[in-house]
């Protein structure tokens, strides 16, 4: 079998005295959507910002593609193949739809950009119909299509994908989840999703980890996970 393309091993991580992870095991393998699963204040976000060197694991390894990047700078890790849409999108409010893509494309020095902006003009339509648009005037559903876009623009071989249901209406959750789904299926590209709605997430996913209070406390496929009847307590029952 082959070695995961991302592979955290007993990863501490704190915010000052605050211990955020503990002890931290987790597998990615090429070509899989993997989703993290959580309540608010879990280490969600924290495990994927430590991923990105920011904050840096106090113990434990992170390696990637069989390179050891736990100490590495978060640049250093970025240009690895390594892209992120952040929780809250953080996309450029002033600069076009167009410019906002053109910024991923140049972070990763991707030089077959109008090849890559047709690839994310066909997965999310919306954009290409405001192309010239400031990216502050969008929805908050056409934002969120924006940030994956960016970060699909530096071509990653791993997508980090924080909170990308967040306030969204059903309907533009289904369409970025069917987008992530569309995109993994046709060009093999890897996923770690970090989500509260956890019904969607484990549907999508391949594989899911549930993270209590800074540890993991439950692996498995994302079929076994959502028939897990403490899954369903925990979050799904009351809707999805």
């Amino acid at each position: 079998m082959n070695a995961p393309l991302l592979r955290l091993s007993g990863v501490n991580a704190y915010y000052g005295a605050i211990q955020a992870l503990k002890g931290v095991d987790l597998e990615v393998n090429e070509g899989e959507i993997v989703t993290l699963i959580g309540a608010n204040g879990a280490g969600k976000s924290t495990l994927m910002m430590t991923i990105c060197g920011d904050p840096k694991a106090r113990d434990g390894s992170i390696v990637y593609d069989g390179t050891d990047i736990t100490a590495w700078p978060t640049h250093a890790i970025m240009q690895r193949r390594i892209a992120q849409s952040p929780e809250g999108r953080r996309i450029f409010a002033r600069m076009t739809v167009y410019e906002n893509l053109l910024m991923g494309a140049e972070v990763a020095g991707n030089t077959d950009t109008p090849a890559t902006l047709e690839t994310i003009f066909n997965l999310f339509p919306r954009l290409r119909e405001r192309i010239a648009q400031r990216g502050g005037t969008l929805s908050g559903g056409e934002q969120q299509m924006l940030a994956i876009g960016r970060a699909l623009m530096s071509r990653p071989r791993l997508l980090l994908l924080d909170e990308p249901s967040l306030g969204l209406a059903p309907l533009v959750v289904r369409q970025i989840f069917g987008a992530i789904r569309d995109l993994n299926r046709t060009t093999g590209l890897t996923v770690l999703l970090v989500e509260q709605n956890a019904y969607q997430a484990l549907r999508l996913a391949h594989r899911g980890y549930v993270l209590v209070n800074g540890a993991i406390t439950m692996a498995g496929t994302g079929a076994e996970l959502l028939a897990r009847p403490e899954i369903r307590a925990a979050y799904l029952e009351g809707g999805h």
